[in-house]
């Protein structure tokens, strides 16, 4: 591929530009100083980040400066949605998000050499400017017309709820950032989602009215299922990148379950897999779909890339165990823990019966059934076969796995976790 557009652009990941040429050019001339905007709205980021998180990666590989902004003061304020207003979040925690945002993204780039990236927030300059600041310097470059005609805007003025002056204002406080990362660092390139496309016009014609210079904007694609469904959501809701809302199991089944049809396409947005690579996952996953082989590839990159090379080995143990593959005993307690919500499973005292245990999860029907089944050799703890004589013993004498977990299992596809308390 020529230029890094050209790979954004065979990677899906280029949507809308200013200018195609023209910022193909300046990229070509470079090193270029561009940034993105995350809004800290919750403690952590989560997989729909990572479209715009790998985009910089991307950009800062090929040899451009980048700056990510985490708006500790549009964070106060809320970029308008189409559900209606938002919640206001108090302002100690914004702090707090803005801080966990910073670090979440910091892990996916490059600190320190020439093209480091530089954190920035917006709250440092907007901070600092007084309501007659806002009115005389900026908002006279903005006109009312422009400003309704933004999708979102509009459909939210025709809704029973209507829209607030405060999130009204977000995409004047936007084009203040471009402006003011313009000036600041020489900033001429902001990308986004392509939701945010009104948004980063808005920095564009803001800079080109201030400073008489023309800067660059470009949009990604807001991902989606093949289906049209939210992406990005699990049964549970969120998928976030932080461990203690997601765990690295849940994360690496997320991908792994990724449709035939999607996984090409997110092969190609979140991981650094080349075209030859991803061309050869594509055609195994048409000639072999029940293989897997561009899902695990998938899952294993992503899951590696966020948590580490050995949440992925945990992860993938993890689901051998589920599946009646495994030692169960080789999981460490967050897995065990990550497992255990995938699972039918009861909390007992250690001095409980071994025997009631399994009925209790419901593994087995009753007492009798119990026995029966673990003299015909079909019941397990911990991977190892449990007699009828075991059943009589008390589960705390047990050797328990990390966190007190205990497996039970009947058969290979019935099993349940218990956790020893008290």
């Amino acid at each position: 591929m020529h230029s890094v557009l050209d790979e954004l652009a065979w990677r899906g990941l280029v949507v809308q530009t200013t200018g195609r040429e023209a910022l193909g050019s300046a990229l070509a001339d470079g090193p270029l100083s561009l940034y993105c905007g995350f809004d800290p709205t919750a403690a952590s980021l989560h997989v729909g980040h990572l479209t715009q998180v790998l985009t910089m990666r991307r950009l800062q590989l090929a040899g451009h400066h980048p700056y990510a902004l985490v708006g500790g003061a549009t964070g106060l304020i809320g970029d308008p949605r189409m559900s209606g207003e938002r919640v206001l979040n108090d302002g100690e925690i914004v702090a707090t998000w803005v801080e966990s945002l910073r670090g979440q993204i910091s892990r996916f780039l490059d600190l320190e050499g020439e093209f480091a990236v530089t954190m920035v927030n917006n709250l440092d300059w907007i901070g600092q400017m007084s309501a007659l600041d806002f009115l005389r310097d900026m908002g006279k470059h903005y006109r009312m017309g422009t400003m309704l005609a933004k999708d979102t805007v509009a459909r939210r003025l025709q809704s029973d709820e209507g829209i607030s002056y405060t999130e009204f204002s977000y995409q004047v406080l936007q084009g203040i950032d471009y402006l003011e990362l313009h000036r600041r660092h020489g900033v001429s390139l902001q990308y986004g989602g392509n939701d945010q496309w009104g948004n980063l016009l808005s920095g564009v014609d803001l800079i080109h009215k201030v400073e008489g210079r023309d800067v660059h904007a470009l949009t990604t694609p807001l991902v989606t299922k093949a289906d049209g469904s939210k992406f990005g959501k699990s049964e549970g809701g969120a998928v976030w990148l932080d461990a203690e809302l997601t765990s690295p199991y849940a994360f690496h089944q997320f991908w792994l379950n990724a449709a035939d049809a999607d996984v090409v396409n997110y092969l190609k947005y979140f991981t650094f897999r080349g075209q030859e690579d991803i061309e050869e996952l594509a055609v195994a996953t048409e000639d072999a779909p029940h293989r897997r082989a561009a899902q695990r590839a998938l899952a294993d990159d992503l899951t590696t890339m966020v948590h580490g090379e050995r949440a992925t080995a945990q992860a993938t143990a993890a689901a051998a165990v589920l599946f009646g593959r495994g030692d169960v005993r080789d999981l460490d307690e967050p897995t065990l823990r990550a497992i255990a919500r995938e699972l039918p499973g009861a909390e007992v005292s250690p001095t409980t019966p071994l025997v009631d245990a399994y009925v209790e999860t419901g593994i087995a029907q009753s007492k009798g059934a119990a026995r029966r089944d673990a003299d015909s050799g079909g019941l397990t703890v911990n991977g190892e076969k449990c007699s009828a004589e075991d059943l009589t013993g008390e589960i705390g004498d047990l050797t328990a796995l990390p966190g007190g977990y205990v497996l039970l299992r009947r058969g290979r596809k019935n099993a349940a976790m218990v956790r020893l308390v008290g």
